[in-house]
């Protein structure tokens, strides 16, 4: 179904800097491998989807749920509404959400804001991630509920845990600029890398930048893993981390022909004599 609430996945305030910067291109054969390199990389990415398990749903709900489901994508609304309502009372935690946004929405019936609020706060309670997403969305936009920065990232952090990539952006993004939170470097790092892991290209890119310039107390510098969280980033269509990863190479390069030039200026030296 459509859902009502939406967050960009990383908001532009906040954020580590994301500057990609102009290079010459490179020869064919170094962008060749540079695409090999990604492709290889993001084959070995395998990332995890994670998302929560919930209680046992009676089959015969679990029929009713998928109906109403058909229903609504057919614009029976009334139909779905009166299935979602069914399966929902029944405790299948996919019913209760859906139908909240149906009534929160008023389709196939008038607006029904407080009985929405009864069911999705249901859903939530019933381990249902993207319910306890939604329900931080409207403490932290003040949307039905009191506004609270403090209780959305408790929401957050509960869907987080459970695995949805958006509640775990939403959380890293507040611990990184201390919105309801207090600032946590490391406790960003870790919900960034979480949802990196699940395949996120936002958070691909901020946890190669973490690795790329370090940062103390959280993950020490280091280049080797800030290129494969670039390409992985990259892979998603990203060009500002091709721009990176590329830089990064193109400095490999340099640094490794600066070295042996040094050698071969040695070696020309000392071959003199004196």
């Amino acid at each position: 179904m459509r859902h009502m609430f939406r967050r960009h996945a990383v908001p532009a305030a906040g954020c580590p800097p994301r500057h990609g910067t102009s290079h010459a291109w490179l020869p064919w054969w170094r962008l060749l491998a540079l695409l090999v390199l990604i492709l290889l990389l993001v084959l070995l990415a395998a990332p995890s989807a994670g998302a929560a398990a919930g209680p046992a749903v009676p089959a015969a709900a679990r029929v009713v749920t998928e109906q109403a489901l058909a229903a609504y994508q057919a614009g029976r609304f009334e139909q779905a509404l009166a299935g979602f309502g069914r399966a929902a009372r029944e405790g299948d935690r996919l019913a209760q959400y859906d139908y909240a946004m149906m009534l929160l929405r008023g389709e196939g019936t008038p607006v029904r804001a407080d009985e929405a609020m009864v069911w999705l706060k249901k859903a939530a309670d019933n381990d249902m991630t993207h319910a306890q997403y939604t329900w931080g969305e409207m403490y932290e936009h003040g949307d039905l509920l009191p506004r609270s920065l403090e209780q959305a990232n408790v929401w957050y952090e509960r869907a987080a845990r459970g695995g949805h990539v958006a509640a775990q952006m939403a959380l890293a993004t507040n611990y990184f600029t201390g919105r309801g939170v207090a600032r946590d470097y490391g406790k960003a790092f870790q919900w960034y890398r979480r949802a990196a892991d699940a395949g996120n290209g936002d958070a691909q890119y901020i946890v190669a930048s973490y690795y790329e310039r370090g940062e103390p107390g959280v993950v020490g510098q280091d280049a080797g893993q800030a290129r494969i969280w670039y390409a992985r980033s990259a892979a998603h269509g990203d060009p500002a981390a091709l721009a990176k990863l590329r830089s990064m190479i193109e400095q490999d390069v340099r640094e490794r022909q600066a070295r042996q030039d040094q050698l071969d200026h040695r070696g020309e030296r000392a071959g003199a004599g004196p």
